[in-house]
């Protein structure tokens, strides 16, 4: 699994920065509303106009079409996209529903009744499902309890250790940085620095 490296990149919210993830390496990402986290991964993902240069390995964005680099890598909104009326219309393969905590029935209710927190395991199902090279995770956790946040970690850290992939996790909670975070960083005054 390759090492995520930004060179001089940023959202044109940001100021340009330089920054390695190494293969199975988590860092976190912190910093007020509106700061530019959301801007950075959407920009890490190619969903946004940027400056400078995403590199997965050896291997530059710019290098590949826009959907192969989108393909390689997971990019978990904060508010996920449904475009079918089911849940189960979303998935090409039955989901581990119960990792997360979710009953088997769930695939045969609309999404427009289910809650928010079930949303957004499912999300997380569906994204690793695709077996990306690369996580970019918008709070994954952040309508859920404690018990289900700490399943959602475990499920992704699993799949991390499995897969090696680097993962760049947008949290605002100090305690779930410190645990699935190995380095820290916080944006400021359209700046990211490390902690």
């Amino acid at each position: 699994m390759p090492q995520l490296r930004l060179e001089q990149f940023s959202p044109l919210i940001l100021d340009p920065l330089d920054l390695v993830i190494d293969e199975g390496e988590t860092v976190t990402l912190s910093g007020p509303s509106g700061s530019g986290k959301s801007q950075l991964l959407r920009a890490i993902a190619d969903l946004d106009p940027h400056n400078g240069t995403a590199w997965l390995g050896d291997t530059a964005a710019d290098e590949m079409p826009a959907p192969q680099w989108r393909r390689k890598v997971g990019y978990l909104p904060a508010e996920s996209s449904w475009w079918e009326e089911s849940v189960g219309l979303h998935f090409a393969v039955a989901p581990q529903l119960h990792a997360l905590g979710l009953a088997e029935t769930i695939l045969h209710s609309p999404v427009a009744h289910i809650s928010s927190g079930e949303r957004q395991r499912l999300a997380v199902l569906r994204m690793l499902q695709q077996k990306p090279l690369i996580l970019l995770l918008d709070e994954p956790t952040a309508n859920l309890d404690p018990h289900h946040t700490l399943l959602v970690e475990e499920w992704i850290l699993n799949y991390q250790q499995h897969s090696s992939a680097p993962i760049l996790w947008v949290t605002h909670d100090p305690e779930q940085r410190q645990r699935v975070g190995m380095r820290h960083f916080a944006i400021r005054d359209k700046t990211v620095f490390q902690q």
